[in-house]
């Protein structure tokens, strides 16, 4: 299998995937902002296992340091983009679809329990007033 051969341009868009991949999963940014990848582990981190908690601190440390291009071409770039495949991987599969389907579930679990909550308060009602 052959894989991508990554620069040292590319950590910040590989950190910015990940902020925005954990904003998405478990919020933490307001809205219109894009935080970058070690904001977000600050407002969210303690989401994530610590395995990846830690890719995602070295891949954030790498970003700050992408800043100065001399720095940032000593860089494992190999490693950096295993920690991000792996991110990825974590994160991606709840996608929005998935989130919106949980979530109508949820909303249609509590019409349901309330609508068996006022049937049941009905029954209880008839029964004392000795209509049934």
């Amino acid at each position: 299998m052959m894989r991508k051969a990554h620069s040292f341009e590319d950590i910040p868009v590989m950190a910015d995937e990940i902020a925005d991949l954990i904003a998405a999963r478990f919020g933490g940014a307001r809205r219109g902002e894009r935080p970058d990848l070690a904001l977000m582990l600050r407002r969210r981190g303690g989401a994530l296992p610590a395995r990846l908690r830690r890719r995602a601190a070295r891949l954030a440390e790498a970003q700050r340091l992408s800043r100065q291009p001399r720095v940032a071409r000593q860089l494992p770039l190999d490693r950096l983009s295993r920690d991000h495949a792996a991110l990825s991987a974590h994160l991606r599969p709840l996608g929005g679809a998935a989130r919106l389907q949980g979530r109508a579930v949820g909303i249609a679990a509590s019409v349901a329990f309330a609508l068996l909550m006022v049937g049941a308060l009905s029954i209880w009602v008839a029964l004392r007033q000795g209509w049934i």
